[in-house]
């Protein structure tokens, strides 16, 4: 029997156990993750009261904390009065003058003209002194100013009873109808931020973070609440691009969470068609493989809705699951 030459066998085995890792499916890492909303903060005002804690569950519509609405409160009232002074304005235009207001501006239209009259005979008497040589030059011209200035307020006079008996013109009418509108839009949406003051949950969920407490004034804009929403949590994961392929929506595959012995069945909601670091244009030859893609799997079952977000966690590929 020919003696064999043992020096290759430790070159064998090395060849041998890297095409054995090369060919073994590697784990999907990932992390647990819940549906999350971020309540803002629909202005800058303190924090007044907070009706809920870390960790609550709460329903869609549910107050959970209030910013002081003084504010506003005042805004709104003058807004709403500034609505109610349009409105009487709108229907004083519409019903036009009353009959006293037209008996006061005939009876002022009266005495300007009495005025005209007695200023026209005293502007006759002094052109009649002037041409006799009794008075100045000066008197007669402060007369004949007194005329004209009595026969301008005349006309006014007449001018305002004649406007008020021909009524309200259809423009006026429409410019008080858009005054109008314009304040009850601000007052609508006044109202609309007054409420908004209310914090409460746009969806059911469970509260994750509140980063401010009473008495803190978060900017316009800030996040007061943070939300954990959905009926399940799902696990984020990346999946390496030789798995790609053999991953599709609607496929389920055993998570595994850190701390929990039983791994949960998912369901695969979504995969990404594009990579999650280098895209795949940069890439060439034996790079190809090193391509990461996201998906997110959907844990089922009524334990998995106790698990928090955050937690590490990993699904089984395809391939060990034949």
């Amino acid at each position: 029997m020919p003696r064999t030459d043992r020096r290759w066998l430790p070159c064998a085995a090395a060849l041998l156990l890297a095409a054995c890792h090369r060919q073994a499916p590697a784990d999907m890492p990932g992390t647990l993750e819940w549906d999350r909303v971020n309540v803002l903060a629909e202005a800058s005002e303190p924090v007044i009261a907070l009706a809920v804690k870390e960790g609550d569950t709460v329903q869609a519509g549910q107050l959970l904390l209030q910013l002081d609405p003084r504010r506003t409160d005042a805004e709104l009232a003058a807004a709403r009065a500034d609505v109610q002074r349009l409105g009487a304005q709108r229907d004083e235009l519409r019903h036009g003058a009353r009959i006293e207001t037209i008996d006061a501006s005939r009876a002022q239209l009266a005495r300007a003209d009495s005025d005209a009259a007695n200023a026209r005979r005293a502007h006759e008497r002094a052109l009649a002194l002037r041409r006799s040589g009794t008075i100045a030059q000066a008197q007669l011209d402060d007369a004949a100013t007194a005329l004209r200035m009595a026969q301008a307020s005349a006309d006014a006079a007449r001018a305002q009873l004649t406007e008020l008996l021909h009524g309200t013109r259809p423009e006026q009418l429409e410019q008080a109808e858009a005054a109008l509108a314009g304040a009850q839009a601000k007052a609508r949406q006044l109202a609309v931020a007054r409420e908004r003051l209310d914090v409460r949950a746009p969806r059911a969920g469970r509260v994750d973070a509140l980063p401010f407490r009473l008495g803190d004034q978060p900017p316009m804009g800030a996040t007061v609440l943070s939300l954990l929403a959905g009926e399940e949590p799902y696990a984020r994961i990346y999946v390496p691009e030789r798995l790609r392929s053999s991953l599709q929506p609607g496929q389920h595959l055993p998570v595994h969470v850190d701390g929990v012995d039983a791994p949960f069945d998912a369901v695969v909601r979504s995969v990404r068609s594009e990579p999650a670091f280098t895209p795949y244009y940069a890439l060439t030859g034996d790079d190809a493989s090193r391509l990461s893609y996201r998906a997110e799997l959907v844990l089922q079952g009524v334990a998995a809705r106790r698990l928090p977000a955050g937690l590490p966690c990993h699904a089984e590929a395809p391939d060990e699951r034949r």
